[in-house]
């Protein structure tokens, strides 16, 4: 056996466990990728002669969704939730109950991580309707607002937006303040008192020394809760199903309506097939300033 032959057996033996895992991968992501693709340059629907036998129409389904005034309203919602309740909710309210837990007495730090981190862990729709129940008309805040005189019966009518942004940042701060917290225990306390030393205060001491050292976990945080934030449904269904009209209908949920309840089945997946270009460029850009922070 000479050594190119060797060489490919033993480079056979190192691919062939992963071998199960690809297979997978391609069964279950690359393949609905591509047939979503597929789907939303037909006319596929859940109804009629379509349904069994789509056409191809080609970027028909693009050019009406991009003419839809719609479009650019769930597109600039879809951003705004990202903007408001990933980037600045989350990320900054993670961040101050991450360093707070490390000034406040550790009993008092447990519960507050027990609360913070329950509002994550309880079942997505559970959590949902505990919301509902507090914004709705005849709900928690209803009856509050009824005993000092204040009408908060249409919360959710006046202000969808609003109660979804509030919601998802309740239910995802506890993980922005885990990766945080994290963070700041892996900082060298030598560090710490090295600049404190030197006559820094807590604010220089958090701007110059802990958060160039946590870059890193800051932006693979800002990532990861940006692409959860950008597929949030569940939330906007349960509390406004999109509306009223289509206030509160960012991407996933106008697809999913446009999909499933008008039953333009390509339609919809041509608004899911923008959410992923969506997705997949906040990925490049964090990828991107990544790499940048690794070079610096």
């Amino acid at each position: 056996m000479n050594s190119s032959t060797r060489k490919k057996l033993i480079n056979a033996e190192h691919y062939t466990p992963i071998l199960p895992a690809a297979a997978m991968m391609v069964l279950f992501l690359l393949g609905p990728i591509i047939w979503s693709l597929y789907a939303s340059l037909t006319d596929y629907s859940m109804v009629g002669s379509t349904a069994v036998n789509p056409h191809f129409v080609g970027l028909k389904n693009y050019v009406a969704l991009f003419t839809d005034p719609v479009f650019p309203k769930s597109l600039w919602l879809t951003i705004l939730l990202i903007l408001a309740s990933a980037l600045i909710g989350q990320n900054i309210l993670g961040m101050v109950l991450a360093l707070l837990s490390q000034k406040a007495p550790r009993r008092l730090t447990k519960v507050v991580d027990s609360i913070v981190v329950l509002a994550w862990v309880i079942p997505d729709i559970v959590g949902c309707y505990c919301a509902y129940a507090l914004f709705a008309g005849g709900g928690t805040l209803d009856a509050l607002g009824k005993v000092v005189g204040a009408d908060w019966s249409a919360l959710l009518y006046y202000h969808p937006m609003t109660i979804v942004i509030i919601v998802n940042v309740w239910r995802g701060t506890a993980f922005s303040m885990l990766i945080y917290q994290a963070a700041l225990n892996d900082i060298s306390k030598d560090v710490i008192e090295a600049a404190e030393i030197d006559g820094a205060n807590a604010w220089q001491s958090f701007f110059r020394i802990k958060l160039p050292i946590m870059r890193h976990s800051i932006l693979t945080n800002l990532m990861l809760i940006t692409l959860q934030t950008l597929s949030v449904f569940s939330i906007i269904i349960v509390l406004t199903g999109g509306g009223p009209g289509t206030n509160s209908s960012t991407l996933p949920v106008l697809a999913y309506l446009e999909a499933f309840n008008f039953s333009k089945l390509g339609y919809g997946t041509a608004i899911s097939v923008i959410l992923v270009v969506v997705g997949a460029l906040f990925s490049v850009l964090y990828i991107k300033l990544l790499r940048t922070n690794d070079e610096d």
